[in-house]
């Protein structure tokens, strides 16, 4: 990978499009139409938008989890566009952190374990792995059921898992996508307080929600409709609000 460039950006986009066609080369979807986009570091962004609006493919590029049709993707000072495989993979690894609606933790793995996966991809020796899954379990307040599984925990407690596995590999920038969409209110309120400590910390933050009350906990919104941005607003004020699910 090339040196990174000094930024005071996290995450640059410059002509970001993804368009999917059918098996004989005719265009099915233009799902994000060129898109040009700044996110700057410590920034809390939230994506808003109807089903179909692009949200989730913006989302999965910027996750280095699909590739663009075209443009440049520019993260914490790497263009990383056209890596190939095993180098997005290892950005990927190191530079973003994923919290999902469904929690996706290993059910035949300790919670201390499932902390530990990131690092033991990255071939941290297993007594450093043991201690940052450690660390990180003490930050989210769970470090009293390092031996208990997933299914031990309510839902609650297995998001801040998934928050925790999310941190421990340091990354610069944390996606979550409606990460209190199976969560009650008030599970739901605590774990949006969290990320407002580590946002407050400095950490980037994108979370995509349907819930326009969870989006105004964000310095900014931006709405997606048709695969363009229908508006960026900046919050003048950020208000913590509960999530509206159940």
């Amino acid at each position: 990978m090339k040196e990174a460039a000094e930024t005071d950006h996290v995450i640059e986009l410059r002509g970001l499009e993804k368009t999917y066609f059918t098996s004989d080369g005719d265009v099915l979807v233009a799902a994000l139409k060129p898109l040009d986009l700044d996110i700057p570091r410590g920034q809390y962004l939230g994506i808003m938008g109807a089903s179909g609006s692009g949200k989730s493919t913006l989302m999965n590029l910027i996750g280095a989890l699909d590739r663009p049709t075209s443009g440049r993707y520019i993260l914490d000072g790497h263009d990383i566009a056209d890596l190939d495989d095993e180098q997005l993979s290892q950005a990927r690894g190191r530079k973003i952190g994923f919290v999902f609606q469904s929690f996706n933790l290993i059910p035949e793995l300790n919670i201390g374990e499932n902390v530990e996966v990131p690092l033991f991809y990255r071939g941290v020796p297993r007594m450093e792995r043991h201690r940052r899954a450690i660390e990180m379990l003490e930050r989210v307040g769970l470090g009293d059921r390092l031996g208990h599984r997933p299914s031990q925990l309510s839902g609650g407690q297995q998001q801040r898992v998934a928050v925790a596995r999310s941190l421990v590999g340091q990354p610069s920038l944390l996606l979550a996508d409606e990460p209190t969409g199976n969560l009650d209110t008030a599970t739901g309120r605590a774990i949006l307080d969290l990320f407002d400590e580590l946002h407050a910390e400095g950490l980037t933050i994108i979370m995509v929600t349907h819930d326009p009350r969870v989006a105004k906990r964000c310095d900014r919104i931006i709405t997606l409709s048709d695969g363009l941005v229908e508006s960026d607003e900046v919050m003048s004020q950020v208000e913590p609000a509960a999530p509206a699910n159940r």
